[in-house]
């Protein structure tokens, strides 16, 4: 889907090199960076665009790639990085004719030869991600397939870095607050935040009324202000960095899921719902 206007109306493009008779394809990720783009899909297909989307064209990609690709990220001048869910990291700077491998070995790998370091819950790991995020600098955090324990990476690191979750239930998701520290959903609706900027094992929970229902994504307007979503149209907000948080009543009468909070600056910001739900944010 496409808009022109800020978000207010949306057309359904086609794209006709992802238009293959033995194959539908499931886009997973898409990123744009003035107007060159990338999407990232499964089965393995990437594409990229030079003219804001006006037409496509399909980079061919090897077929050892481990895992499925989840996530791309415009970074500049025809370059991206790009992310499986078994947790390779690849970087071009050639719109897609070479990638450069950022990390030296899979996940698994790297927790076969750590597991005695007490990773709680490697032992289970089934060698994929549930959810990976990105920092504007360039770190990731990513969630084990089973929510177990989460993992890190910082640009120049040879191989994630796995760590122990300090709360009892399972992560939902992670993410990355304004101020550089991160914030933790777990399943049943609990948030915590990390304590201090930066990669931590310490975090603090907030009290929020999501009624029981599991929240599952945090967006940030600014470094004061950050919205939270969830299951049955949960809708939170904060003004003071994730310090309490109230329920904004938008949504009460939407009969959805709500996935994903993305603000593109302090004025556009969306949250997507399942059954074509979109909320714009309106100030």
């Amino acid at each position: 889907m496409e808009t022109k206007d800020g978000g207010n109306t949306w057309v359904q493009r086609s794209i006709p090199s992802a238009e293959d008779e033995d194959f539908n394809y499931r886009f997973n990720s898409i990123s744009f960076k003035g107007k060159e783009g990338w999407i990232v899909g499964k089965p393995a297909i990437l594409l990229y665009t030079a003219d804001a989307g006006e037409t496509w064209e399909r980079i061919p990609l090897s077929a050892q790639l481990p895992g499925d690709m989840v996530y791309i990220k415009a970074t500049g001048e025809k370059s991206a990085e790009m992310v499986t869910d078994e947790g390779a990291i690849y970087i071009t700077s050639n719109r897609g004719y070479n990638w450069r491998a950022a990390v030296q070995e899979s996940v698994s790998a790297t927790l076969n030869r750590t597991v005695s370091s007490g990773i709680s819950g490697a032992s289970y790991y089934t060698g994929t991600f549930n959810t990976v995020n990105r920092s504007p600098n360039g770190n990731y955090v990513a969630v084990s397939s089973r929510g177990n324990f989460y993992l890190t990476w910082e640009p120049g690191q040879a191989f994630w870095q796995p760590h122990n979750r300090a709360i009892a239930r399972r992560i939902q998701n992670m993410g990355w607050r304004a101020d550089g520290g991160l914030w933790l959903l777990v399943r049943g609706g609990g948030l915590y935040l990390s304590k201090g900027t930066g990669i931590s094992e310490e975090f603090e929970e907030i009290p929020v009324q999501s009624r029981g229902f599991g929240i599952l994504d945090v967006g940030y307007r600014s470094k004061e202000e950050a919205w939270a979503a969830g299951g049955s149209g949960v809708l939170l907000r904060t003004t003071n960095g994730g310090k309490t948080w109230t329920r904004d009543k938008a949504a009460d009468n939407i009969a959805a899921n709500l996935y994903s909070v993305k603000f593109i600056d302090d004025k556009k910001g969306f949250v997507l719902g399942n059954d074509g739900v979109l909320l714009r944010y309106l100030g």
